[in-house]
């Protein structure tokens, strides 16, 4: 295939499909220096030979024991590049960025977090996976939520990692799976900012938004993003700045 600036050639090695949108891709062959829950690019050519190029987070922790890299993508029709994506089998190749980007990483969580709130919708929880998957820098937190907001039950990913992770954190790691379009049992329903505003959040997590002790990592659809910033800063939490600190970070999806 033609090579491309800025990229590596990869081949897949597996796909799972999870639903009939979303799916996950396992790459090897593109070497790729990251921390864990940044993410990189992939891209293919267009029909006319043009790069489709859009940045998808690593779901796997870096090691030096594996070459490949996973990624959980959710198919757009009307995208450009997704579609394509979803066409690719084992054997395949496709492009992927010879950097990483993203500050949703062990650095930039405070030494007196000691509630670190990870907050996602969709295939947003890619990067939490990830942050929480690498054993050589375990966060540090003595209390870690991972609440994943998705549409239907058949959206929630991972449950085989997420149940090895909570065993790994020996009861620091509370899951809180939300479901916004159906009703179920043991699961939250609704959407996360709503879920914070009416209390529900933290009285399923057990523990409280505090200014003092708590830092707020989100990921995902850009209007869950939007719409619990301001709640959580009612609650006294502020954005985060390298140079001054604070409670609350992002990485929006698009």
């Amino acid at each position: 295939m033609t090579e491309l600036k800025g990229f590596n050639l990869a081949r897949v090695e597996k796909r799972v499909d999870w639903t009939g949108e979303l799916f996950s891709l396992r790459l090897s062959g593109a070497p790729l220096s990251f921390k864990a829950g940044q993410f990189t690019k992939l891209a293919l050519l267009d029909d006319d030979g043009t790069t489709i190029s859009r940045a998808y987070s690593v779901v796997n922790a870096p090691s030096e024991q594996f070459d490949w890299l996973e990624f959980l993508i959710v198919a757009n029709p009307q995208g450009q590049l997704t579609p394509k994506l979803q066409k690719l089998n084992t054997g395949d190749t496709v492009y992927v960025g010879q950097s990483a980007h993203g500050d949703l990483t062990h650095d930039t969580i405070p030494k007196q977090a000691n509630d670190l709130w990870l907050l996602s919708t969709g295939t947003g929880i890619g990067p939490f996976l990830s942050l929480l998957d690498d054993i050589n820098l375990l966060p540090h937190s003595d209390n870690i939520v991972l609440a994943h907001g998705v549409r239907y039950e058949k959206d929630l990913v991972y449950q085989y990692l997420i149940e090895q992770l909570q065993n790994r954190y020996e009861g620091r790691l509370r899951y809180l799976p939300i479901v916004s379009r159906e009703t179920l049992n043991g699961k939250l329903n609704g959407r996360i900012p709503e879920l914070i505003s009416s209390g529900a959040l933290v009285d399923r997590a057990g523990l409280q938004f505090s200014k003092d002790n708590s830092f707020v990592m989100m990921c995902g659809n850009p209007e869950m993003i939007k719409d619990t910033s301001p709640v959580l800063q009612q609650l006294g939490l502020e954005k985060y700045r390298a140079q001054t600190g604070g409670n609350i970070i992002y990485e929006r999806y698009w």
